[in-house]
């Protein structure tokens, strides 16, 4: 594959800002820049943010922990991750990640390849740059994250409330 992208710096407070159902992302590197190959962006995760369980079928997802604290949940096991703590969910692994913690927590997400982040772009909402919190997931926001993720190769398995 030849290389058709050219280097690039991406300082604090650069790079697009998408509020993604309560969550805010900083996009460090897209598709379109990395000729594919992989997205990598900054999380912001309030209070009580993050996603349902969900199974990747396309990409190999993982985490660095930069501030605060995550519980992840993967293949039955639940584990709190700390800053300078990293997960990596291969392709296909059922898995979660919440902040449980009074203290908004913030990570470096990475997908390989890149594509998912095209997901966020359709479904978030566009945030001026340096923002950092977004408004709490609508009901017609979670309903769009849900219409748009099987086209993503995305399966979310919502818990049953009984």
């Amino acid at each position: 594959m030849s290389n058709t992208q050219s280097a690039y710096l991406r300082k604090p407070g650069e790079g697009r800002v998408v509020g993604v159902v309560g969550d805010v992302y900083r996009f460090l590197a897209t598709g379109e820049e990395t000729d594919g190959r992989y997205a990598q962006w900054e999380a912001i995760v309030p209070p009580g943010g993050g996603p349902p369980p969900h199974i990747h079928s396309r990409e190999e997802e993982c985490f660095f922990i930069l501030e605060g604290e995550i519980t992840f949940r993967a293949d039955g096991e639940t584990h709190v991750a700390g800053a300078g703590m990293f997960a990596h969910m291969p392709v296909g692994t059922l898995h979660s990640f919440r902040n449980e913690s009074q203290q908004p927590a913030r990570m470096l997400i990475s997908v390989i390849p890149a594509g998912l982040e095209n997901m966020f772009f359709e479904v978030g909402r566009t945030l001026p740059a340096g923002e950092r919190t977004t408004l709490p997931p609508t009901k017609e926001e979670i309903e769009k994250m849900l219409a748009a993720a099987p086209r993503y190769g995305i399966e979310i398995k919502i818990p049953d409330h009984h």
